[in-house]
């Protein structure tokens, strides 16, 4: 897996989520609402997310419908604004 890109979308994603921070999607949801000119592959944005939660800059959480939904780690926003000035 191209690590640059999975970078890259890591990076999409957190600017998405800056720029809204109630945003939050499951996997699928990702893909097709906040990536879509990405043409990016589910498996990449998977990769990427899992960076993210690794790093503590998102959080899953269970959503209404069952499925696992993604949002900003709300304690994370000065870490969060470092990161995407640089």
């Amino acid at each position: 897996m191209d690590e640059a890109s999975t970078s890259h979308v890591a990076r999409v994603i957190l600017e998405y989520l800056h720029d809204n921070p109630d945003a939050q999607d499951t996997l699928p949801g990702i893909v097709e609402w906040w990536l879509p000119r990405q043409q990016t592959k589910t498996r990449v944005v998977k990769h990427a997310l899992e960076m993210l939660l690794a790093d503590g800059l998102i959080v899953e959480v269970k959503g209404k419908d069952s499925q696992t939904h993604y949002r900003i780690n709300d304690q994370k926003w000065l870490q969060i604004d470092r990161i995407l000035n640089h």
